[in-house]
């Protein structure tokens, strides 16, 4: 870990630049220990591929104690047990559902259901949450499948929307902007305000697509 202040009451630890499995397996189970530590004077964690951000507030804890907890969990080397849940996410791939499944196809020199079958094969890992309140970000797909992003993005995404942009794929819980490849979509509601904690896909969760 690399620890970088960030602004007045920020810390930025850093776990890696590159964004693989084994950054994201040490990164959420820091973000896990330090959530589970209940420190009073932090007011927000926030976990993203290689950093997780720690905001304070000065008037109840010192930059220099904290900074000092954090390197104690690192000393540890332990990694610390937290409770996933794997989804099983049901997806209708192609037609009007996926309308870039056939470029994918074409592009990584598969058949459709080649990539269907690829894509759905694998459990993903929620690396973090992000672009929009319950987005998740899952890796990693298969080499085989990579695939780069739109040239010019989508002005509307239906919601539910399953795409794949290069090594990672994610799904689209509202309707928005995107430049993902859109391969299928899912009638599964990844976010709903009125239902703590709101989203349904939280970092570290499993994710296994089902094709229907």
């Amino acid at each position: 870990m690399e620890y970088f202040r960030y602004g007045e009451d920020g810390i930025r630890v850093v776990f890696g630049k590159e964004i693989n499995e084994e950054t994201s397996e040490r990164l959420i189970s820091f973000y896990y220990a330090i959530r589970s530590l209940n420190i009073k004077g932090i007011f927000d964690i926030i976990p993203s591929f290689t950093v997780c951000l720690i905001r304070f507030d000065s008037n109840f804890i010192d930059y220099d104690d904290l900074v000092s907890t954090i390197k104690d969990l690192d000393k540890t080397q332990q990694k610390f047990e937290f409770e996933t849940r794997l989804h099983e996410i049901p997806v209708k791939y192609g037609g009007e559902e996926g309308p870039d499944l056939s470029f994918v196809a074409s592009h990584t020199g598969l058949t459709e259901d080649e990539v269907i079958k690829i894509h759905s094969s694998t459990v993903y890992t929620v690396f973090t949450i992000g672009f929009m309140p319950g987005f998740p970000y899952l890796g990693t797909v298969d080499k085989r499948l990579f695939s780069p992003r739109l040239t010019t993005p989508r002005t509307k995404v239906p919601e539910g929307s399953v795409g794949i942009a290069q090594l990672q794929t994610g799904i689209y819980p509202f309707e928005s902007p995107g430049g993902w490849q859109i391969i299928g979509r899912t009638h599964i509601k990844l976010f709903d305000y009125r239902k703590p904690p709101y989203s349904l896909l939280q970092i570290g969760d499993r994710v296994k697509f089902v094709p229907i």
